[in-house]
């Protein structure tokens, strides 16, 4: 049942649930903190209506860098302007920033250590029509792995806004990744968010397994918990907002509860979400997992919703996850 300390959107399970593209909330929320502090910056890659940064450009033009088809010059810039004491946020699809501007990540933000906020846009098979080459699959463990970055993930366009607003706090540089079309709002405004602290959305009474979702595979998770009620499978539905530093103690918790782990993402099943999870459970409490994600595999052009199901990220595909791994307990 949906957790009511969350306060959550009370029209997600309704047949017209509100929807926003995720990548608008990371928009207004560069607006506001413009607004409110002026050390932020941004600069983009000749993307800035598809990256949400044209309001910030119009409205701080001064703060704003245009730095043409050069995602590698971009990151070294922010690196400097950091270093300078000012906050930048960088701006760009995924598969190139941090896809191609990886080393310079690596060498200028991580190495240093520097405050640069990387905004990986058009993420995963949301991208839709533009395809395999444009739609990430790999950016959450090639930012996972490098030290002094923190990964947020978020499930909506609010939780990005809070999350955008939240990284000019954190120490060292900082990935957050964006989807391109709308997706359900799940949470308001009232809706808890810290950083590195998961969030429980869904407890059944009876819960027979937990199931730790990131960004769009939480609407799906949600909404596969819903069914599996009706078939009398209790399940535990967790928001994992954030891959890096991920909520040890929540994780290993519910698997006490449970005993068996269910993890879903719109990412590669290697190195992911359910990477970070499987790492946490071997260390701490070993249990039954399976996971949902994209399985080696390059996407292709299509609409999300027929990519989701064509790639086994559908709510079926998390419902039979689920029956099989409870039968592994």
């Amino acid at each position: 049942m949906i957790n009511e300390n969350q306060k959550l959107n009370t029209k997600l399970f309704s047949q017209a649930p509100d929807m926003a593209p995720i990548r608008d909330g990371f928009g207004d929320a560069l607006v506001e903190l413009g607004k409110e502090n002026e050390r932020v910056v941004a600069l983009t890659a000749d993307l800035k209506e598809s990256t949400r940064v044209d309001e910030f450009a119009k409205q701080f033009p001064e703060r704003f860098f245009e730095v043409g088809v050069a995602e590698q010059n971009m990151v070294t810039i922010a690196a400097g302007l950091a270093v300078s004491g000012k906050i930048p946020f960088v701006t760009s699809y995924a598969v190139f920033s941090p896809g191609r501007n990886w080393e310079q990540i690596r060498t200028t933000v991580c190495y240093n250590n520097v405050n640069v906020n990387i905004a990986g846009h058009h993420a995963g098979l949301m991208t839709g029509p533009d395809g395999a080459t444009h739609q990430a699959l790999e950016d959450i463990a090639m930012m996972r792995v490098l030290p002094h970055m923190t990964v947020f993930v978020p499930c909506d366009s609010i939780e990005a806004k809070k999350a955008t607003k939240a990284m000019i706090h954190i120490s060292g540089g900082g990935y957050i990744r964006l989807a391109r079309d709308p997706s359900p709002l799940i949470t308001t405004e009232e809706t808890p968010f810290i950083p590195g602290k998961a969030d429980v959305l869904w407890e059944s009474k009876k819960p027979k397994v937990t199931i730790i979702a990131c960004g769009t595979m939480v609407a799906q998770s949600l909404f596969a918990a819903e069914e599996l009620e009706k078939e009398g499978i209790g399940s535990i539905v967790i928001n994992m907002h954030t891959i890096k530093p991920i909520d040890s103690k929540t994780i290993i918790s519910y698997a006490k509860k449970t005993k068996c782990v269910v993890t879903a993402e719109e990412h590669q099943i290697a190195g992911g979400l359910g990477s970070a999870v499987a790492e946490v459970l071997a260390m701490n409490y070993p249990v039954p997992q399976e996971f949902v994600g994209v399985r080696d595999s390059f996407g292709e052009s299509g609409k999300p919703n027929e990519l989701f199901e064509k790639y086994g990220l559908g709510i079926k595909d998390i419902k039979e996850a689920v029956k099989k791994v409870v039968t592994r307990v």
